[in-house]
């Protein structure tokens, strides 16, 4: 079996007619776009634009949120006198709940932030902290130097001592009961736990609840003695 050669005397074989109207047409690169070779360098500064503000959209969102919760939830507050001692000291830092007392009621024990009362001496804006001795209508009285609710003996363990407690039934009870004062409907009577030296409801009587700020719940700082109050 033979191959045809081509027949040397038919003259010269013309080309395709589409490879001769090309021909003579310049020649162009492929440009960035066409090749996807080049343009990496324009999508990494993008990229990287689009990462720093995205970091800034969330530092932004986190510092809105702390001042949400600053000012709504959660604040530190920083204990200025000793009338709290010895369960919290001058220099102590706490951590309040703002919203614990829309959800649930005081209780006797608690550590609560409260706005100076009315002719209360001090700077106006400095909130005090007391602990909640006396709930709405029950009677409290001293009693040779200790606390009685109600005709029965508190129990108070976080004093230094017993027998420690003294002074006066104040102005702003309810009304006076066989020597002991009457907490009023919507009022709590506070003290301090160093009991020789607090201004406290036995000076300025029974505190509204609705000057309540909060719960101190946290013991903050210093970082030795860091946990719940």
């Amino acid at each position: 079996m033979t191959i045809d050669q081509p027949d040397q005397q038919a003259g010269p074989v013309a080309a395709p007619a589409s490879q001769d109207q090309h021909a003579d047409q310049p020649v162009f690169a492929p440009t960035p776009e066409e090749s996807g070779e080049s343009g990496a360098d324009g999508k990494r500064k993008k990229s990287s634009a689009r990462v720093v503000a995205e970091w800034v959209l969330v530092l932004a969102g986190a510092l809105v949120l702390a001042l949400v919760l600053r000012s709504v939830l959660f604040q530190a507050y920083y204990i200025r006198f000793t009338s709290m001692e010895p369960t919290l000291g001058n220099g102590d830092r706490v951590l309040v709940n703002k919203l614990g007392y829309d959800l649930n009621d005081v209780s006797r024990g608690d550590l609560v932030v409260f706005e100076r009362p009315s002719g209360v001496s001090g700077r106006q804006e400095d909130d005090l902290i007391k602990r909640v001795i006396a709930l709405p209508g029950e009677v409290i009285e001293f009693v040779e130097g200790n606390v009685y609710i109600d005709g029965r003996r508190l129990h108070e363990p976080y004093l230094e001592s017993s027998g420690i407690t003294t002074g006066r039934m104040p102005s702003g009870c309810e009304r006076i009961v066989d020597g002991g004062c009457l907490v009023g409907e919507g009022k709590v009577f506070v003290m301090g736990d160093n009991r020789a030296n607090s201004t406290d409801s036995r000076a300025f009587g029974p505190i509204p609840e609705n000057l309540i700020v909060g719960h101190a719940f946290l013991r903050l700082w210093p970082v030795t003695d860091f946990g719940r109050l």
